[in-house]
C-alpha cells in the first residue's frame, strides 16, 4: 500500500468555523479529562495505603482498575447521555482523542519522552474512517465532504492523484486559516531504489547548512535569528495589553503569524534543498546524528533554527518520490578522518575550517572532508568500493 498527505487551504464559512472552533474546544476537554483520570490513578498508587497523605495523594480503590483507551471510550460512551455537548462531534473524532493520548503514553513507556501534559489548545481533530465522497467539484469550485458539518471550500493547488482513495481526513488551525489534510490511499507497490548511479554525500553544520561529497557548499539562512527582532517587538507590547483585550487578541494573532512564517520560511528552504540534492545525484547518504543532544548544546538555539531532523526527514521522502537512494551512516569522527588515507587526524577546533592531513598532505574545506569521508562509509556499508578521493574514481 502506497500513503501519501496532500494539504489543502479550507475556506469555510462563519458558521463552520465556529463549529470547527467549538469541536477543537470539546476534544480539548475531553483529553484533559481522560488525562486527569488517569494521573488520579497514578497518584493513588505512588505510596502506601497506610501512609499517604489524605490532603495531598488522591484516594481510588485498591481495585479500581487503570485507565486505557478501551475502558475510556465506554466511559464517553456512557457520559454522552448526560453531557449533550459532547454529542456535537462526531464519535470517531472524539475516540481519535483517546486514542492520541493513548500514544502519548505508550511514547512515555517505550521512547522515554516525559509524561504527557494538560492542553490549553487542540490545534487539530481527524475522522479516521470516511464511507462518502470526500472531494467533489461543483460551480467551478472544489469542496471537502466532513461528517456532521458538510460540505466546506477549499483551495484544491494541486489535483489528486488518479487511482487514490481519501482514506482519512484531519483539519488543522493555524494562525494563517484551516487547513485540511488528506491521507490518500492506492494499493501500487512501489519498489524501494537501490544504489545506483552517482553518490553524494552531505555533511550538516552551522557555519554552513550543509556540505557536499562534491565540494558545493550551502549557507545557512538564520530564520528565527534574522526575525527575532521583530518578534521581541511584538512580544513587548503583547506584554503591556490587558488579557483578553481586543488588542491582546490581535497581538496574539499576529506574533503566531509571525511563527507560522518562520517555520513555513524554514520548511520551504528544506524541500529547495532536498530537490537540489535529488537534481545531482542518485544516491545519497548522510549522518546519523544525536538531535537530541545537539539540541540541548551551548548552540541550542542556532541548532533548532537550522531544523536538522526536518530536514533529514524531508530529504527521505523526496528521495523516495523521486527514485533516490538515502540511507544514514555512523556520525562518530567524519570530521577527524582523513577521506584519502583514512588516517586518524585528531580533533579540531571549530574556528579550524581546513581539513590537511599530516600523513598525505590531503588538503580541502572541513566540512567537504567530512561529507566525502560520509560517501565512503555510505558505500562500504551497501557493499560498494569506496571512493578514493585525489587518487581515483569510484569502481564496482
Amino acid at each position: 500500500m502506497l500513503n501519501l498527505t496532500y494539504e489543502y487551504k479550507l475556506i469555510p464559512t462563519d458558521a463552520q468555523r465556529e463549529t470547527f472552533d467549538q469541536w477543537l474546544n470539546i476534544c480539548r476537554k475531553v483529553y484533559n479529562f481522560a488525562l486527569r483520570e488517569r494521573k488520579d490513578w497514578v497518584n493513588s498508587r505512588k505510596c502506601d495505603i497506610n501512609s499517604c497523605s489524605v490532603r495531598q495523594e488522591y484516594i481510588i480503590p485498591a481495585d479500581a482498575p487503570r485507565p486505557t483507551f478501551a475502558r475510556q471510550c465506554k466511559t464517553l460512551a456512557v457520559a454522552k447521555k448526560s453531557i449533550p455537548q459532547l454529542k456535537l462531534p462526531h464519535t470517531h473524532v472524539l475516540q481519535q482523542v483517546l486514542r492520541q493520548l493513548e500514544a502519548a503514553f505508550v511514547a512515555m513507556w517505550g521512547r522515554g519522552h516525559g509524561f504527557p501534559r494538560f492542553k490549553k489548545r487542540m490545534r487539530s481533530f481527524v475522522f479516521p474512517q470516511l464511507n462518502l465522497e470526500s472531494v467533489k467539484q461543483f460551480n467551478d469550485a472544489h469542496w471537502v465532504n466532513l461528517p456532521k458539518i458538510g460540505l466546506v471550500k477549499m483551495h484544491l493547488s494541486r489535483p489528486i492523484p488518479e487511482d487514490f482513495e481519501v482514506k482519512q481526513i484531519r483539519v488543522v488551525k493555524r494562525a494563517s486559516g484551516y487547513y485540511v489534510m488528506l491521507t490518500l490511499q492506492s494499493g501500487v507497490e512501489i519498489p524501494q531504489p537501490s544504489p545506483s548511479g552517482h553518490g553524494l554525500g552531505i555533511d550538516l553544520g552551522l557555519e554552513k547548512f550543509l556540505a557536499t561529497s562534491d565540494g558545493e557548499l550551502i549557507d545557512r539562512p538564520r530564520f528565527f535569528v534574522d526575525r527575532q527582532r521583530k518578534l521581541k517587538l511584538l512580544q513587548r507590547q503583547f506584554k503591556r495589553k490587558k488579557k483578553g483585550s481586543r488588542k491582546f487578541r490581535q497581538l496574539q494573532h499576529r506574533i503566531a503569524k509571525h511563527h507560522e512564517y518562520i517555520s513555513s520560511s524554514r520548511k520551504d528552504f528544506h524541500f529547495k534543498s532536498a530537490h537540489h540534492l535529488c537534481d545531482s545525484a542518485q544516491t545519497i547518504f548522510a549522518e546519523d546524528l544525536n538531535l537530541k543532544a545537539m539540541s540541548a548544546g551551548m548552540l541550542c538555539k542556532h541548532t533548532l533554527d537550522a531544523g536538522f531532523g526536518q530536514f533529514l526527514s524531508i530529504l527521505n521522502h523526496v528521495c523516495f518520490k523521486r527514485g533516490v537512494y538515502f540511507a544514514k551512516v555512523d556520525a562518530n569522527g567524519t570530521s577527524q578522518t582523513c577521506p584519502r588515507c583514512q588516517t586518524h587526524t585528531g580533533k579540531k577546533q571549530l574556528s579550524n575550517r581546513v581539513h590537511k592531513c599530516p600523513e598525505c598532505g590531503y588538503e580541502t574545506n572541513r566540512d567537504v572532508a567530512a561529507a566525502q569521508v560520509v560517501l565512503q562509509r555510505g558505500y562500504t556499508a551497501v557493499g560498494h568500493v569506496a571512493v578514493n578521493f585525489g587518487e581515483g574514481k569510484l569502481h564496482k
